[in-house]
């Protein structure tokens, strides 16, 4: 029978630092670390251990002895229940500051480079209202608080739109306002809520897999422009056209799509997107390149910092006009499009075939002539037949997931042995990993980051890596 953990009241520790998941770290005298939910680098705290991990102990706070400098009260109503913006409660000075560490930990750690210049992150001009894309869920059975459990009158409202709470797959918090998307994201977004509510429309429940409503989208792009893409969990022609119309009539709205979803998972990706009003896409406007977004493309979620980002990752590639540059996971060609200009000829590759048609269509639009883009699988596509079609690149920017980049694309890239590589990555503890299968052969020469989500953990990084 496991023995029973003895909880410990510990008074008067300050909060050292803070993980990825927003969690504050404590030492004990003892040298115990200590994870605490609430807390801020700075604090000076009483916590009660109350579990005990391989290697930590989780607390919870009992009180704020003396409370941080970078501590600051978090702006949002939701702050603390709805899971994301974790780091609302911290300046955004601060944030800034710990990022640069975690990435400057990763790098000398893991790397095995040796780091000869590191540049000051590019701050955020807006660290609120500062994304394009929002998605939220309905449902029949939102997240109640401890004092509405309590509540038995018949008049409480259990419909909610919103976020999934962290770690409750059935669970949704109701979202009043939100403080990531300009308005009028949360006006739409509410007003959908009312009308369902007074048209007695019905959410989804993911438990028994029934309703009506099942997903929202909201896409803005800079030019003021508004998607809005509902999906249905079944069609009812009657209730979604009137909710479509309501929505058709009520906002300036220059997409307004559906899809009737009845699959078990909300993905759009093998959904047909039915076109009610407008277009099927907005326009994303950068240095005289248009992108269309339709509501399946993948483009950074924060415009103003994308493009900071794509003017550094230019910059550190260094071009001078004769180069042929591969662009790895290239996405909807965005970076290939934006470099073109600076290079010979540009190759991008990305294993979403929708995301190559609108690369192509994008090309087009804005009359590129040296960008060409393959479809399929990095492992598979980018070989040395790829190499022989193509050329031997001078440069490559590579743009991986969160996993980063396969042992055999390292690989492969190490026996292509480009002058440059630019390595772009939003999860620097494998950006440092893969740097380490290339430290035989390759030099860390530059590192900036891009700070694309303020309140958030999140950080976007960008090196450049030299050939020894």
């Amino acid at each position: 029978m496991p023995r029973k953990f003895k909880k410990e009241l510990l008074k008067g520790l300050e909060v050292v630092d803070i993980t990825a998941k927003g969690k504050g770290v404590v030492k004990s005298v003892e040298g115990k670390v200590i994870f605490v939910q609430d807390v801020v680098p700075g604090d000076k705290v009483t916590v009660e251990t109350f579990k005990k991990r391989r290697g930590y102990f989780e607390a919870r706070l009992i009180n704020i002895d003396d409370p941080s400098p970078d501590r600051v009260a978090p702006v949002c109503e939701h702050f603390g229940v709805c899971g994301g913006c974790k780091w609302q409660n911290l300046s955004y000075e601060a944030q800034l500051k710990f990022k640069q560490k975690e990435i400057l930990h990763n790098l000398k750690n893991l790397s095995g480079m040796v780091l000869q210049e590191i540049d000051e992150i590019k701050a955020a001009q807006q660290s609120y209202f500062y994304r394009n894309k929002m998605e939220y869920s309905f449902s029949n059975q939102r997240w109640l608080t401890a004092e509405e459990i309590n509540d038995k009158s018949e008049t409480l409202e259990k419909k909610g739109l919103g976020f999934h709470k962290a770690g409750m797959w059935d669970k949704v918090v109701d979202i009043e306002k939100c403080h990531l998307q300009k308005d009028p994201a949360n006006a739409i977004r509410n007003s959908i809520k009312q009308f369902a509510l007074a048209n007695d429309l019905a959410f989804f429940n993911p438990k028994d897999q029934s309703g009506f409503l099942r997903t929202l989208m909201i896409r803005n792009s800079n030019q003021g422009e508004f998607m809005v893409l509902i999906q249905f969990f079944k069609e009812d022609k009657t209730h979604r056209e009137a909710l479509l119309e309501h929505l058709k009539n009520e906002f300036d709205l220059s997409a307004l799509l559906y899809c009737i979803n009845s699959k078990a998972n909300d993905t759009l990706y093998d959904q047909e997107i039915i076109r009610y009003h407008g277009d099927e896409y907005i326009t994303e406007l950068m240095e005289g390149l248009k992108f269309r977004i339709n509501a399946k493309s993948f483009f950074q979620t924060n415009t103003e910092q994308a493009y900071e980002l794509y003017k550094i990752t230019r910059s550190f590639a260094g071009l001078k006009g004769n180069e042929l540059v591969y662009d790895l996971y290239t996405g909807t060609g965005t970076i290939a499009q934006f470099i073109a200009g600076n290079c010979n000829k540009v190759v991008g590759i990305e294993s979403i075939p929708e995301a190559i048609a609108a690369a192509n269509e994008n090309a087009e639009i804005n009359g590129i002539k040296n960008a060409f883009f393959e479809v399929g699988d990095m492992r598979k596509v980018f070989n040395q037949a790829f190499v022989k079609r193509h050329g031997v690149a001078d440069v490559v920017i590579t743009d991986p997931p969160r996993n980063g980049m396969h042992p055999d694309v390292v690989k492969q890239l190490l026996e292509l042995a480009p002058d440059k590589i630019v390595y772009v990555s939003c999860n620097n503890a494998t950006q440092a990993r893969d740097l380490n299968l290339m430290k035989e052969k390759y030099k860390l020469s530059k590192c900036r980051a891009v700070d694309m989500f303020p309140q958030t953990q999140h950080i976007e990084n960008v090196v450049l890596l030299e050939k020894i």
